[in-house]
C-alpha cells in the first residue's frame, strides 16, 4: 500500500518542475513511510511514497518499462491478489521480470494488454500510467479498483490535470487552491456519499470501477465495471456452497505479505469468519503452531458503563476474546482511555487524514489510535468491512418502515439529531432537502433490475445498490485514511468483486433463509466461529459512554464556536442547546452533532480553504 501523486501538462516542460512534484509527493509520506521517488519527463511528473509489503527490495517506484530512456512509467498503490497467475501468463508471452512485486506485474500487464488489462486485475488498487511510446500521442491513464477501496482524486490544471491518493497532494500544486463552495458543502453535509464530486471545488474522485485518460484531446472517463442484474440459477444448497467458496477464496488470497500480518477481530460474525479463514491459511502455509495476531478496541469504562443505543446492542470485548480463543489467535484488546479521545493532537491528525470535516468523532479518533497500536507489531491487517452491505446485515434491509421510506435508509437511522446543524442562512442556500430528493431520483435510476422481480425483490435490490455504491464508500474512505495515516495497510476480503456480484444477484429469500440477517455468511461461518458469535445481533463500531468524555466534548464544541467562520456554517443556537444538556444525559446523536462542530473548526484551521459560498 502506498501513496501516489502526479501531474501532466501539455502546455509546459515539467522537467523543470521537480520541486513541485517533490512537494506533492511529500504530502503522502504517512501513506508510504518506507521509501519515496519521483520521475519527470517533458509532459508528466509522477511521485510515489511506498509502504513496503511485497518484495521489500525490488518494488521501488515510480517503475519504468526499461532502465534507459523509459517510455511507460507506473505509480501504483494497492495490492493485486492474482499477480502470481498474471505473472505466469505474461512470462509465457515473453515478458521478463526483474522483481517479485505485483507492481511490475501491473506494468507489464499494461504493456501487453493496454487499457484492457483492468479486466484481469483482482484486488484493491489505484494507479497512474504515463505512456509516451508514440510521439504526439502521449497519454496519462488513471485507474481505480472496482469497489473503490483505494482512493484516487484529480483536478484540472493548465494543459492537463493533477492527481493524488488524497486531496492534500493536489493542494501542494501551485495552481490548486483549496476552495469550498455551496456544492461542496451540500455534498459534505448531505451525507449521500456521491462518488465524483467532493467537498473541494474542482476536485473529483475517479469513480470506483472507473478509468480516466488524459491526452492532447482532453480528458475522457469511462466505467470498466459496475453492478449488473443477472438471473440467479443456483438452488439454496449450491448458493451456500458457492458463497463459502467465494468468501474463503477471497480471504486466503489476501494473506500474502513479506511483513507481519494480523486481523481485526471485533467479536462480530464478519470479522470472526475472516480471522478464522486467515488463521487456517497461515497454519497451512507456515505450520500448525502458527498463531495469527488479532486485535479489538475497547474503552476503559465500557464494561461498567455500556449503554445500548440505536447502533449498538452489546459489549464487544467478551465476544472478541471468545472468538480469538476459539480460532487460536494471539488476541489483544487495545484499551483506550475515553479522555485520550479529546486530545487536540489526535483529533487534528484524524481531520488532516480525512481532508474533510465529516466524520464520526470519537469513533474516528479511537480507530486511528487502534491502528497506531497495531502498527507497532504489524504492517498489514485484514478487516470484515463490507459484509453488511454484501449480505444484508443492516436493520434497514429488514424493517418495513425503512424499506417503505422514499429516501436513503441511513438517513432514517439517527434522524436530524445527528446531522450537522447548519446556519439558517446557509441552509436556505444549500437546500439540502431538495438535494436529497434529486440525488435519490438519480440513484434509483442507476439501479439495474430484472424484468420479473417481485415488488419486494425490486425494493431490496435498490436498497442494496444504495448500500454498496454509496454507504460502503464512506466506510472504505474512513478505513483507508485512518489506517494509512498510521502506515498500516488494511485489506477487505468481502470487497472481492466476484463475491459482491454473486451476492447482489442472490434472491433475498436465500439471504435470510434462517429468519435472520446475513444467513449465507452465517452458513459459511459454521465451524469457524463459536455459536455465540454466529447468532449474535448486528453491532456497530463501539463508542465511549463516559460522562467525562461528553463534558470534554462540550468544552471543545464551545471553543469551536469561537473559531473563524464556524458560526457562518454552524447553527449557533442549536449547538448551544446541545451544550446545555447535562453531560451524563447527552445522547449519541446529539453528541455526534457536537463532534461535527469540533471537526469543522479543526478542518477550517488546518486547510484554510477559500469559502466561496
Amino acid at each position: 500500500m502506498c501513496g501516489i501523486t502526479g501531474w501532466s501538462s501539455f502546455h509546459q516542460d515539467l522537467r523543470r518542475q521537480a520541486p513541485v512534484i517533490e512537494a506533492m509527493t511529500a504530502t503522502m509520506a504517512l501513506r508510504g513511510p518506507d521509501a519515496g521517488g519521483v520521475w519527470l519527463t517533458r509532459h508528466a511528473a509522477l511521485g510515489h511514497r511506498r509502504l513496503s509489503v511485497i518484495d521489500i527490495e525490488g518494488g521501488a517506484q515510480p517503475m519504468a518499462d526499461r532502465p534507459d530512456h523509459p517510455q511507460v512509467v507506473l505509480t501504483y498503490s494497492g495490492e493485486v491478489y492474482n499477480h502470481h497467475h498474471l505473472r505466469t501468463e505474461l512470462a509465457g508471452r515473453g515478458h521478463r521480470f526483474t522483481t517479485r512485486s505485483d507492481t511490475e506485474v501491473v506494468l507489464r500487464a499494461y504493456l501487453e494488454w493496454g487499457d484492457g488489462m483492468v479486466d484481469r486485475l483482482e484486488g484493491m488498487y489505484a494507479f497512474a500510467v504515463w505512456d509516451e511510446r508514440r510521439r504526439g500521442q502521449e497519454r496519462l491513464l488513471l485507474v481505480r479498483d472496482r469497489l473503490g477501496v483505494k482512493p484516487l482524486y484529480w483536478t484540472p490544471v493548465d494543459g492537463g490535470l493533477a492527481f493524488g491518493s488524497e486531496p492534500k497532494a493536489l493542494f501542494a500544486h501551485p495552481e490548486v487552491i483549496p476552495t469550498v463552495d455551496a456544492d461542496g458543502l451540500r455534498h459534505a453535509y448531505g451525507l449521500l456519499f456521491d462518488t465524483g464530486p467532493t467537498v473541494w471545488a474542482g476536485v473529483r474522485e475517479v469513480a470506483p470501477g472507473g478509468m480516466l485518460v488524459l491526452d492532447r484531446a482532453g480528458v475522457r472517463e469511462r466505467c470498466y465495471w459496475e453492478l449488473t442484474a443477472r438471473p440467479h440459477t443456483d438452488g439454496l444448497a449450491a448458493t451456500r456452497e458457492r458463497v463459502a467458496e467465494l468468501v474463503g477464496g477471497a480471504a486466503r488470497a489476501q494473506t500474502e505479505a513479506d511483513v507481519p500480518l494480523c486481523s481485526l477481530l471485533s467479536g462480530g460474525l464478519d470479522s470472526t469468519v475472516v480471522t478464522a479463514l486467515v488463521a487456517d491459511e497461515l497454519r497451512l502455509r507456515q505450520g500448525p503452531d502458527t498463531r495469527l495476531r488479532s486485535y479489538a478496541v475497547d474503552y476503559s469504562d465500557q464494561a461498567e458503563r455500556f449503554t445500548g443505543d440505536v447502533l449498538r446492542t452489546g459489549h464487544d470485548t467478551p465476544f472478541a476474546i471468545e472468538a480469538g480463543a476459539h480460532i487460536g489467535t494471539e488476541h489483544s484488546t487495545v484499551i483506550l482511555d475515553p479522555r485520550a479521545l479529546l486530545d487536540p493532537e489526535h483529533r487534528r491528525a484524524v481531520v488532516v487524514a480525512r481532508d474533510s470535516p465529516i466524520g464520526v468523532g470519537d469513533m474516528d479518533t479511537s480507530l486511528y489510535l487502534l491502528f497506531g497500536e497495531i502498527r507497532r507489531h504489524s504492517t498489514v491487517a485484514l478487516s470484515g468491512e463490507a459484509a453488511d452491505e454484501v449480505f444484508g446485515g443492516y436493520p434497514w434491509f429488514h424493517r418495513p418502515e425503512a424499506l417503505a421510506a422514499p429516501t436513503f435508509p441511513w438517513l432514517l437511522v439517527t434522524g436530524d439529531e445527528a446531522a450537522m446543524p447548519i446556519h439558517p442562512d446557509l441552509a436556505a442556500a444549500l437546500r439540502i432537502g431538495e438535494f436529497h430528493e434529486d440525488t435519490y431520483r438519480t440513484a434509483l435510476a442507476a439501479v439495474p433490475h430484472l424484468p420479473d422481480e417481485t415488488p419486494a425483490e425490486h425494493r431490496l435490490r435498490e436498497v442494496q445498490h444504495f448500500s454498496l455504491t454509496r454507504w460502503l464508500r464512506q466506510l472504505l474512505h474512513r478505513k483507508d485514511r485512518l489506517s494509512m495515516a498510521q502506515g498500516l495497510e488494511v485489506r477487505v476480503p468481502y470487497c472481492d468483486h466476484r463475491l459482491v456480484e454473486y451476492a447482489f444477484n442472490t434472491p433475498w429469500v436465500m439471504k435470510s433463509h434462517d429468519g435472520r440477517e446475513k444467513s449465507l455468511l452465517r452458513d459459511a461461518g459454521h465451524g469457524l466461529a463459536p455459536d455465540s458469535v454466529l447468532w449474535r445481533p448486528k453491532n456497530h463500531y463501539p463508542a465511549t459512554h463516559h460522562a467525562a468524555y461528553n463534558a470534554g466534548l462540550q468544552a471543545l464544541a464551545r471553543a469551536a464556536l469561537d473559531a473563524p467562520y464556524v458560526r457562518d456554517i454552524a447553527d449557533e443556537a442549536v449547538v448551544k442547546a446541545t451544550l446545555d444538556t447535562p453531560a451524563d444525559q447527552l445522547q449519541w446523536g446529539h453528541r455526534l452533532r457536537l463532534e461535527r462542530v469540533v471537526d469543522l473548526a479543526l478542518w477550517l484551521d488546518h486547510h484554510r480553504p477559500v469559502l466561496a459560498v
